[in-house]
Formats: structure tokens, C-alpha cells, sequence
């Protein structure tokens, strides 16, 4: 893993099948390895304890923050739950430098704890000074489908017209190409926690076209699909927080889009 190509789809497989105390060791340590600089991050609390990880790109004042938690929930291999979208930020971390406009600097988050609670990103938000942050997307599910869903995106924010209108300048055409969704009840992520500190942050997910309409009832009205979705829950979810989640199931192209779609978020910033 540290000597091999680094496509998100081969990265991917840095945590896939480890538990997370081994997750939780081999990020840093391909980082490290790499010569990738990163800063450490470490929390406790009465509901648990973990390591954050941050590498941060270019140089300005303002920030955009694309985080994607290191860690699974028991039992399962967290492939696309969420090795995927770790392995898309580590692919991008020699790409994106150059696309970076003057004044801006990404940080890539990687956070630990998301599964309860978003704790890493809520240690972090309490913790960490979020000067300069100018917005936040959190990367989940990216690595089965062929459009990108923006989520937690009830109101239109000056961050997220400029994510969609880069989108668009990348091709993805609104409805087909990409789709922005108002607040899900029942499922979320590390965004939440910006997003209750008051920075606009969304949710980053790759889902399949032909499944839009079920998956739309699914994430929107989840008491009600519950009973129906058992056994037939639509995709990507048909695999997740199960033994199902493998790095089998992931489709190359869906991690190369979400990080052509995020290289076109990061060229945009100074529009």
C-alpha cells in the first residue's frame, strides 16, 4: 500500500477491512511515509477518544474544508462507509495544489469518531480555531453511483452557489449531473458539526442516477421506508453499516468523478 499507485480506488484499501484502532495507525503512517505534512488532533471524551488528522494545501487566508472520516462501524469493512472517501482526499493531495486560487488553501480533514455522533468533527469544532473556514463538505457514501448529491443544503449560501455553479463549469448539469437536497432527517455527518458552529457546510455523496426517486423516500422520509427497506434498501445504502460494505463493491468511476467534481469545487473558489 505505501509503494503502490496512488488511484482513490487503490487507497481505498489502506483502511478497508481494519478495525479502527488499525485505521487509526495506517493514515498517519502513509503520510508520513510520503512526506506528507499533517497536523494531529486528538480528543477524549466520556464517549470516546480518537485522532483527527489535517494536511493543508496552498497558502491563503480563506479555507475550504473537505473532511472524510477515518473511521467504520463495527463489523462492517467500511469501504464505501467510509474508506472511498478517504482514499479520494489522499488521491488528491498532489493534484490539487496547483488548482488552488491565490488567497484560498484547502484543508483535508480526516476525522475519527464519526460514527458516534460526529464526535471527532464536534472535538475539533469546540477545540480548534475555525478562523478563515469560508465553507465545508464532508465526504460520504462516494464511491457507488454517477451523480453528486449535495445534501443538508436547505438554504442557498454564497458557498454553496459557488459549489454548484462550479460543478456546472465542470460539466454536471443540475438534476442529472448533480442535485442538491434539503435537510435529511435521519442520516448525516461531520458537516453537522460546522454547521452548528454557523459555517455553511453539506453533505458530499455519490449516488446512482436510476435509484434517484427511491432514494429520495428513503432519505427523506425514513419511519416510512423503513418497514418497506428492510430487505430492498436502494443503493448505495443496500450495503451500509452491513458486513456487505467490501472493496468490492466500489465502482472506479464513481471515486474518479466525486474527485473531478471536488478538483472542480477547489478551481472555482476564486469566481
Amino acid at each position: 500500500m505505501l509503494t503502490g499507485d496512488d488511484a482513490a480506488l487503490s487507497l481505498a484499501r489502506l483502511l478497508c477491512g481494519r478495525d479502527n484502532a488499525a485505521r487509526e495507525i495506517v493514515l498517519p503512517r502513509y503520510l508520513q511515509y510520503h512526506g506528507i505534512a499533517f497536523s494531529r488532533h486528538r480528543f477524549a471524551r466520556p464517549e470516546g477518544r480518537g485522532d483527527s488528522f489535517a494536511v493543508e494545501l496552498g497558502e491563503g487566508e480563506r479555507i475550504l474544508v473537505l473532511c472524510a472520516h477515518h473511521d467504520a462501524v463495527a463489523g462492517s469493512p467500511g469501504a464505501n462507509d467510509n474508506a472511498a472517501a478517504v482514499g479520494i482526499l489522499l488521491h488528491l493531495i498532489s493534484r490539487l495544489p496547483p488548482r488552488i486560487p491565490r488567497g484560498w488553501r484547502v484543508r483535508l480533514l480526516f476525522t475519527a469518531a464519526e460514527e458516534i455522533d460526529y464526535l471527532g468533527a464536534r472535538a475539533y469544532v469546540e477545540e480548534m480555531p475555525l478562523d478563515g473556514i469560508a465553507g465545508v463538505l464532508s465526504l460520504e457514501l462516494c464511491g457507488i453511483g454517477d451523480t453528486v448529491a449535495l445534501w443538508d443544503a436547505g438554504e442557498t449560501t454564497p458557498f454553496l452557489e459557488n459549489v454548484t455553479a462550479s460543478l456546472e463549469s465542470a460539466g454536471l448539469a443540475r438534476n442529472t449531473g448533480y442535485d442538491v437536497v434539503g435537510r435529511i432527517p435521519l442520516f448525516g455527518s461531520d458537516h453537522r458539526a460546522f454547521a452548528a458552529a454557523g459555517l455553511p457546510a453539506y453533505g458530499f455523496t455519490m449516488v446512482p442516477a436510476v435509484h434517484a426517486d427511491s432514494l429520495r423516500r428513503f432519505v427523506l422520509s425514513p419511519m416510512r421506508s423503513t418497514f418497506r427497506s428492510l430487505i430492498h434498501r436502494p443503493p448505495p445504502f443496500r450495503t451500509y453499516h452491513t458486513s456487505g460494505d467490501a472493496l468490492g463493491t466500489l465502482e472506479p468511476a464513481a471515486l474518479d468523478l466525486a474527485a473531478a467534481a471536488l478538483t472542480a469545487v477547489v478551481r472555482g473558489l476564486g469566481a
